[in-house]
């Protein structure tokens, strides 16, 4: 018999040995203990930011008077967000990403004005809605011989869009609480 191989099967059967007796003490509930969803639903569960608590509740220390957040899940001020999007409803668009406060629109080719195509990017900054709580960037190309290159975009024209944005957010706002600021 091999010598060397003993050992390796003392370990072996050392640890089977020790897997029998451990106990599962079980962090969540089996789905299929009881016999109807509605039990599995509605037992408690512990999740890694507190018994009971989701991603959606608010943390420890948050109060709930923050009246400008408009009352929805996304990460930044809904009033601020959903102007953004009627403001930029005309250009296509490439993504929009509602936690982080990102809209990116994709090129629009005014049909009034041919060879030039703008781009926008939008961001909200904060949660509640602030003067200083959007930026917008805009771009601009132009089209020669050569293909498109990139035009330089009046300072104005990413003010004029936030305004009208904040605008609009403003309108939004003093709609849902009836008339009242």
């Amino acid at each position: 018999m091999n010598y060397r191989v003993i050992p390796f099967l003392v370990a072996a059967s050392l640890a089977l040995a020790a897997c029998g007796n451990v106990k599962k003490e079980a962090s969540y509930p089996d789905p299929t203990e009881g016999n109807d969803k509605t039990t599995y639903s509605t037992q408690k569960k512990d999740t890694i930011w507190g018994e009971g608590r989701t991603l959606g509740d608010k943390l420890w220390g948050e109060d709930d008077t923050d009246k400008d957040a408009g009352g929805s899940g996304i990460g930044v001020n809904s009033f601020l967000w959903r102007a953004s999007l009627d403001t930029v409803s005309f250009m296509p668009m490439a993504s929009a990403d509602p936690f982080g406060g990102v809209i990116l629109t994709d090129w629009y080719e005014n049909p009034a004005t041919p060879g030039e195509r703008f781009k926008l990017s939008v961001y909200i900054m904060d949660k509640q809605l602030r003067a200083d709580g959007v930026r917008v960037s805009v771009f601009k190309q132009s089209q020669g011989k050569a293909g498109w290159k990139d035009a330089a975009v009046t300072d104005d024209m990413a003010t004029n869009i936030e305004n009208a944005i904040l605008t609009r957010a403003r309108e939004l706002r003093v709609s849902q609480s009836g008339g009242k600021l």
